[in-house]
């Protein structure tokens, strides 16, 4: 093992082009819904723990999570366009196919933007943002999880769902550099610790104690090259973020970092759950809120330094520094904030979301497998969400028409995009009869901030609370899957900007 460790020595400050590079927008997407692990042991009698795990909805997968962070991302960074997007999950929707593509089109980034996805291992998500800061021009990285594992298992209540977004750059065009990238560390080996074949959804696990013993090696040997090229000693970073799916190998190495005590940062294991190769980019950019909340407040200074680790198959570490310019930033909305929002759903759901339990559907028929042709024919309605608005008499039409509404106009319109927009519910109707994964159906006549009408599903809400006059905003999902093609559309869920909700999520 020492013959590896040499042949890993190198500079640990990667050689970048363009200058320095960093962050220069990020933000973490948790699901709506929480599952109380003590839930597990009261059905089963077996398995659960303390604390929450994020789940996602029936209608959500690894893509739409990559959408919403996505979308948080670029907001917090004025909206630029990034000069590549690269998506990372180990839980696709599709094999074979790019599932970046349909990222890249619901954010409506321009044809000659290329996505790829960086997919299958736990160790994507850090590869694809350490990649990005060795780069150039402005990189969108993204990465979502979906965290699975038989009933009762610690795979089942340790893990969670989510996705995150890190926009990387220099600083020069797209917004100012939030967090400057000081350098970092990387030691690879092969060793089987955790595995899972194509077409198994549960993982398996080598005994815990050899796995530590290969995790924490690799983990001091990455912490001590990194903070030797960024120039910085261990008890001068402000705050580490350790992460990993060996629990037992992360805490052992948290322990031996030499670090400051409080430096440790939360990992989000109680309330959210380890989201897997999101996880990292996911605390990151919760620990990015904390300061930037802390500069404004006075409580801390620009220049502090910001450590990552994270263990799969081997150990990368990234070291960074804020700057001033964190202080400014306003990110939509927190990590703390969308976990503060989150409303509970039982155990039995959750476990029919992940098709471990099939229920009686109702009785109406599957709807047949969307139209690749009409869908790319329709995509800047289907994926961006764009209307169109009559030049002569501003009446916007949802979905675009060829034909104004008012004075009969033809072919006159101009595109309007809507995603962004928010609306007010003027009517809607609980329906129990209809075709849905996770029914009943919550459907709503939607009146959108400045112009447009349309009736659309809602999601991430619970009927009994709902009101004609609630605010709604528009989000990305997946309507329902037939012959392994995904259908994908928008969907309206209720503004959440208020104290954490008390009642339980039926959507």
């Amino acid at each position: 093992m020492r013959e590896l460790t040499q042949r890993q020595l190198r500079a640990s400050r990667p050689a970048t082009i363009g200058g320095v590079r960093g962050i220069v927008g990020a933000a973490g997407y948790i699901p709506f819904r929480r599952l109380s692990r003590s839930e597990i042991a009261t059905v089963f009698s077996a398995g659960g723990g303390k604390g929450t795990r994020a789940v996602s909805g029936h209608d959500e997968d690894t893509t739409t999570m990559g959408v919403e962070a996505a979308r948080l991302a670029l907001r917090s960074c004025g909206g630029a366009t990034p000069s590549a997007l690269w998506f990372a999950t180990t839980s696709p929707a599709y094999l074979d196919k790019t599932n970046a593509t349909a990222v890249h089109r619901a954010l409506r980034l321009p044809g000659d933007v290329p996505a790829y996805d960086f997919g299958g291992a736990l160790r994507s998500g850090i590869g694809a943002l350490s990649a990005s800061l060795g780069s150039s021009g402005t990189v969108l990285v993204v990465a979502a999880d979906q965290r699975d594992g038989l009933p009762t298992s610690a795979d089942e209540s340790a893990g969670g769902d989510g996705a995150a977004a890190l926009v990387v750059g220099d600083g020069r065009g797209e917004g100012p550099l939030l967090a400057e990238h000081l350098g970092g560390a990387s030691a690879t080996d092969e060793f089987v610790d955790r595995w899972r074949v194509p077409g198994e959804r549960r993982d398996r696990l080598w005994e815990e104690r050899f796995g530590e013993t290969r995790y924490l090696e690799l983990g001091l040997d990455v912490w001590g090259r990194a903070c030797e090229g960024a120039g910085v000693a261990p008890e001068s970073v402000s705050k580490v973020v350790v992460t990993g799916m060996h629990s037992r190998a992360v805490a052992a190495l948290a322990k031996k970092l030499g670090i400051a005590e409080g430096a440790l940062a939360d990992d989000r294991s109680r309330d959210v759950g380890q989201t897997g190769c999101a996880h990292p980019m996911v605390v990151l950019a919760s620990v990015l809120e904390d300061e930037a909340q802390g500069q404004r407040r006075g409580e801390v200074p620009a220049g502090r330094v910001v450590a990552l680790i994270h263990l799969a198959d081997g150990a990368d570490a990234l070291i960074f520094r804020t700057t001033s310019e964190l202080a400014r930033w306003q990110p939509t909305r927190s990590v703390n904030d969308q976990v503060a929002w989150g409303a509970p759903v039982p155990y039995g759901k959750f476990l029919s979301w992940r098709g471990m339990l099939t229920l009686e559907p109702p009785r109406r028929p599957e709807p047949p497998r969307v139209s690749s042709t009409a869908a790319w024919r329709s995509e800047e309605w289907k994926y961006g969400f764009v209307g169109a608005r009559d030049r002569s008499s501003g009446a916007v039409h949802l979905p675009p028409s060829r034909v104004s509404m008012k004075g009969g106009a033809f072919d006159d319109m101009e595109p309007v995009p809507m995603a962004d927009s928010e609306g007010t519910i003027v009517t809607f109707t609980v329906d129990h009869m209809a075709y849905s994964p996770s029914p009943p159906i919550v459907f709503a006549v939607v009146d959108f901030v400045g112009g447009g009408r349309f009736p659309v599903e809602l999601t991430d809400v619970d009927a009994g609370t709902l009101a004609v006059g609630d605010r709604v905003e528009m989000t990305f999902r997946r309507l329902f899957t037939a012959d392994g093609i995904h259908d994908y559309f928008w969907k309206a869920r209720p503004v959440r900007n208020g104290p954490p909700l008390a009642e339980g999520s039926n959507q």
